[in-house]
């Protein structure tokens, strides 16, 4: 005798296969189960699917978030193996002013966050090279004019001597 499969669970495997269609087609071919799924498979979808680029793989890890999430579960994209292979195939380095016990922990930050950060610090880098540039500029500028206004009094001292000879 066939088991009956209660509609609900059926309506409800149906919506989650249409919540995250790409997760979900890569589980049927590997056997899986998409919801819940499990980090290390999450991290398996990401590196079978990296051809199709982070843009694109991205939108798919965040339906498989949303699926988990909605449905009560923990997020299977967060922190660990599925973390890692997406910080793998984003390629986004850590910012240079982290110090270095912190670029690790840049690498466990979800991809959001990395482009964000990564953005923000080459913004704050750039505008900090412009003010550096700024102060040297300032600092020449400085010092041609001392050396300008030193060599104008000297010159007025020597005149001022011309002018004045001692008895």
């Amino acid at each position: 005798m066939r088991p009956t499969i209660n509609p609900v669970l059926a309506a409800l495997a149906r919506a989650r296969m249409q919540a995250a269609p790409m997760f979900a087609k890569w589980c049927e071919l590997h056997g899986l189960s998409p919801c819940p799924a499990a980090p290390a498979h999450v991290a398996r979808f990401v590196v079978d699917c990296a051809p199709l680029g982070i843009e694109r793989l991205w939108l798919a890890v965040q339906d498989i978030s949303r699926l988990h999430v909605s449905a009560g579960l923990a997020d299977p994209t967060l922190g660990g193996a599925a973390a890692a292979a997406i910080s793998n195939l984003a390629g986004i380095d850590p910012p240079r002013s982290w110090p270095n016990d912190r670029k690790q922990r840049f690498k466990s930050l979800p991809y959001d966050l990395q482009v964000y950060v990564a953005a923000h610090e080459a913004q704050r880098e750039k505008a900090l090279r412009r003010a550096q540039n700024e102060a040297a500029t300032a600092r020449h500028k400085l010092a041609a004019y001392q050396k300008n206004e030193t060599r104008t009094n000297e010159e007025s001292k020597s005149n001022e001597n011309d002018t004045h000879p001692n008895a």
